[in-house]
């Protein structure tokens, strides 16, 4: 499930993302956010995590540098 995960989220960022133009106010942008974190700390994890970033990513949100933490807390 993690590989296609990741492989989904790959297809976005080279098919669907370059549609939709730049919305993203984090780097790294949302979607490598969170293929980041279903890679270093599991699906589960990982999926929560990018829950987390995309549900702040609105906005009203300044964004900025945001990367995935060595360490799930």
């Amino acid at each position: 499930m993690k590989k296609i995960s990741l492989l989904l989220i790959k297809f976005y960022q080279l098919l669907i993302s370059h549609l939709l133009g730049p919305r993203c106010r984090f780097q790294p942008t949302c979607s490598q956010y969170t293929a980041t974190a279903i890679d270093r700390f599991g699906l589960a994890k990982g999926s929560v995590m990018g829950v987390k970033r995309i549900c702040r990513c609105h906005p009203w949100n300044i964004g900025g540098y945001d990367p995935v933490p060595e360490d799930y807390t």
